[in-house]
């Protein structure tokens, strides 16, 4: 948002409490100002709760809440591992990587807003490779070379198929 289109917006929630101490109504507010009547009931509860200065604009919505400098401390914590900050296993989600922003940075962001963030600094979502620990490669080998061909093929149908139930061999 541009800080031309900020000012308008901060504008008619001034208006908006110049009516408020006129003791206005909220639907005439809104119907003048040409806004939501929900949005008029939020401006008014700002309003009571911290006066003017409350309507006023707190800039950009969509500034970075979490700085570079910030995110670099973040790295430097996730390259512990989950261990490390007590979890029990090594797999990071979303909502430990939340908790740990919390924790170490003092910030609170939704699950969504750390997924923006990560991806916004190159980190991508990984699947944990596993593997059994009692798994046999070359049983698995030869399950797919001698096994597998056959399951495979015996799904084909020999006849064409037909979707009616009635007359199976209609066309």
């Amino acid at each position: 948002m541009t800080a031309e289109r900020r000012a308008f917006r901060e504008g008619i929630r001034l208006q908006a409490g110049e009516r408020f101490a006129a003791g206005e109504k909220t639907a005439a507010i809104a119907k003048d100002l040409r806004v939501s009547v929900r949005s008029v009931e939020r401006w008014r509860r700002a309003w009571r709760e911290g006066g003017m200065e409350a309507l006023r604009s707190a800039g950009p919505a969509n500034s970075p809440t979490v700085t570079d400098a910030q995110f670099a401390v973040l790295e430097e914590e996730l390259g512990k591992g989950p261990a490390a900050h007590g979890f029990e296993d090594e797999r990071w989600t979303l909502t430990r990587v939340q908790a740990v922003i919390r924790r170490r940075l003092r910030v609170s962001l939704s699950v969504a807003t750390v997924w923006r963030l990560l991806k916004r600094h190159g980190w991508s979502w990984q699947a944990p490779a596993r593997r059994a620990l009692e798994r046999d490669e070359r049983a698995v080998e030869l399950w797919k070379r001698e096994v597998w061909p056959q399951v495979k093929d015996s799904r084909r149908r020999l006849v064409p198929g037909s979707s009616s139930r009635t007359r199976p061999a209609s066309r």
